[in-house]
């Protein structure tokens, strides 16, 4: 049976844990600019995010920006930051990546993530889309989680079929970027497919 609505409150900041991730709201502080500027500024682990890799500045810009979104309401953007729950508490422990929801109309919602490119291959990104998911269909009552993928990330793509997303279609000239066009494999999953959380699992 599917969930029903029960959305966060108003200015609530979130906080989300799994086996060994913690997701919490952006700090506008010199170590979440620092760790955040790890991701975006790295053109490895930006590869395959729709902008150019972003200087310290413009990190510190964006996470002004989270903060803005995440005391909106109602509030439509959740991005925030992932941290490792063995480093410290995670109000203080420094990010290793960013996870997003972007809500849009008829209870759906865009999911994505990143990781600094240290922390590739220990199966974080699944953990991070499993705790999204969670969150989005048991806490907000979403209805439809969707995902754009570049064709090339075979990586991305292991996780959402993982997670139990459906490819949907190729997206033709999705991003124009470096002067280049570039498609989109569309994932999705609806809230009736949902299996829950693996560690709930038996």
């Amino acid at each position: 049976m599917e969930p029903e609505p029960e959305p966060a409150a108003p200015g609530a900041a979130v906080l989300l844990t799994g086996p060994r991730l913690a997701i919490r709201e952006f700090h506008h502080t010199p170590a979440d600019v620092d760790a955040l500027y790890a991701v975006f500024g790295d053109p490895e682990a930006a590869r395959y995010l729709p902008f150019e890799p972003r200087d310290r500045e413009t990190c510190a810009d964006q996470i002004e920006l989270y903060v803005e979104q995440a005391e909106a309401d109602p509030r439509t953007v959740y991005r925030l930051a992932v941290t490792v729950l063995a480093d410290d508490e995670p109000a203080y422990a420094a990010p290793i990546g960013t996870a997003v929801l972007d809500l849009g109309d008829h209870r759906s919602a865009t999911l994505g993530y990143a990781l600094r490119r240290d922390t590739w291959g220990r199966g974080y990104a699944s953990e991070i889309t499993e705790v999204l998911c969670e969150f989005a269909f048991r806490t907000l009552g979403l209805h439809r989680l969707a995902a754009r993928v570049d064709p090339a990330n075979a990586a991305s793509v292991r996780v959402l079929t993982k997670a139990g997303f459906q490819l949907e279609g190729r997206i033709r000239h999705d991003l124009h970027l470096r002067g280049t066009w570039y498609d989109s494999l569309l994932f999705s999953l609806l809230a009736p497919e949902w299996t829950g959380p693996a560690r709930g699992r038996g």
